[in-house]
């Protein structure tokens, strides 16, 4: 099977069904280490890139951006083959204004991102939350002005609600623009409460769903506490365990019956849930990235995708048929 290219909704452009997260660079993955995933990823067929401008926590803000910036500068094709994704929201600074989706700190964030990522444009710029505080007028006049000036091709959100997508769909058309082109969820086996309003509402208004964590950050891979390299980590992981450790252990049970390593089971069940654009993956190394792509050769029988349903349902269906009459 291999890489397969998917688009964007119903927008034209194509993109991998992995997307390459790159959450790990920086804090977890070293400059070096960083840069050889992205060389595998890319001879792989992955031409999906994700980042933040907040990326980079302890190494600090925009330390990622700035470890791609310097792999994209080697040249080689590198920035033309990719589709490159970031996003903006988080703070990035000290300031009154250093977060949030004020159309002054979205402007001033892009061009930080441009600086730090070395590139003129930006093919997908996401907003990182949705900004209650905000009016939608003023977030998209600030996108639509980052388009005209060719700095951002096209817009997206991530962790949004279904009304949320909605209301910023119809502002949008209201304007007379392009308005959103994806929108970035959390999605996983353990949590599928985006199938209850986000996921129908990226089928009606035509988006593209993208998935990030499918591994629920390490717990359906069987990551251990000792892999946990922050407190913070270690005290989620506790929590999951206690909410999920005995599914969990029926969970390892069926990926050894059915032959696949739990990393790749979740991933390839992701991949093929109706709806899904891509997955993305964010490996520490070159090995996890290795071990992600097995998940593009995974066809999941009925009967497999049958007993994971049992172990892990969902919320039963789409709103609100799955919990009205």
């Amino acid at each position: 099977m291999g890489i397969e290219y998917r688009r964007l909704g119903r927008w034209g452009v194509r993109v991998s069904q992995l997307a390459l997260g790159t959450l790990n660079f920086g804090p977890e993955a070293s400059e070096g280490e960083s840069w050889a995933i992205m060389d595998a990823a890319r001879e792989a067929g992955i031409n999906f890139f994700d980042t933040a401008d907040s990326y980079g926590w302890e190494a600090g803000y925009g330390a990622t951006e700035e470890i791609i910036g310097r792999w994209l500068a080697q040249g080689g094709g590198r920035r033309e083959s990719i589709f490159l994704a970031s996003k903006v929201y988080m703070r990035t600074g000290d300031g009154p204004n250093d977060e949030g989706l004020s159309a002054y700190h979205i402007v001033r964030a892009c061009e930080g991102s441009l600086r730090r990522l070395r590139t003129d444009y930006i093919d997908l710029y996401q907003m990182h939350h949705v900004d209650r505080r905000v009016r939608w007028e003023e977030v998209w006049e600030a996108f639509d002005t980052l388009r005209r000036q060719g700095k951002i091709v096209y817009a997206g959100s991530s962790n949004f609600g279904g009304w949320q997508l909605a209301q910023a769909e119809e502002e949008a058309r209201a304007r007379g623009g392009m308005g959103l082109v994806a929108e970035q969820s959390l999605y996983n086996l353990c949590y599928r409460e985006v199938e209850l309003e986000v996921m129908p509402a990226c089928r009606t208004y035509g988006l593209g769903f993208v998935a990030w964590g499918v591994l629920n950050r390490g717990f359906l891979a069987g990551t251990g506490l000792g892999a946990m390299r922050s407190e913070r980590g270690r005290a989620r992981l506790i929590r999951e365990y206690e909410r999920f450790g005995e599914r969990l252990v029926r969970y390892n049970e069926l990926c050894r019956e059915v032959g696949y390593a739990p990393a790749v089971l979740a991933t390839a069940w992701v991949l093929q849930r109706p709806g899904v654009s891509a997955v993305i993956v964010g490996p520490r190394t070159v090995g996890q990235l290795e071990e992600s792509l097995g998940a593009t050769e995974v066809e999941l029988g009925g009967e497999v995708v049958d007993r994971l349903e049992a172990l892990w349902p969902g919320p039963g269906g789409p709103a609100p048929e799955a919990y009205a009459w």
